[in-house]
């Protein structure tokens, strides 16, 4: 479950680094859109490019706090932290109602992490008492 647990890990970090890119490109593409609404120098544009603007910092926003949790937990997944298993099993949830791929990405997820061999690499280390 090891080799299983690593996949998951990477293909988290994939997720999460694929979101940021989205995050750049659409940035990209609604700043070219409000600076073609603004060349227009019409009157009614400012509107317009007011509504662009708020929707292109919203949507920038928004893709970078969905991909941050993604790329955080895939780094926890692959170092075996038990909070990482947590995470990833609330992600991987999540990501069931993404139709068709995240579907199959989070019942990935959810059948790796709740396996007890997963379980039991997560599982904090006991002392050695003598």
């Amino acid at each position: 479950m090891a080799t299983h647990v690593k996949v998951v890990a990477v293909l988290f970090v994939v997720v999460g680094v694929l979101g940021l890119v989205a995050a750049v490109f659409s940035s990209m593409a609604f700043g070219l859109a409000a600076a073609i609404i603004g060349a227009s120098h019409d009157a009614d544009a400012a509107l317009g490019l007011t509504i662009v603007g708020l929707t292109g910092v919203a949507l920038t926003i928004f893709l970078i706090f969905a991909s941050i949790p993604s790329i955080i937990c895939g780094w926890g997944l692959l170092r075996l932290r038990p909070w990482a298993r947590i995470l990833g099993i609330i992600l991987g949830a999540i990501s069931l109602i993404k139709i068709p791929l995240g579907t199959i990405f989070g019942i990935y997820v959810l059948y790796v992490l709740f396996q007890k061999e997963t379980e039991a690499l997560f599982a904090p280390a006991l002392p050695d008492v003598k």
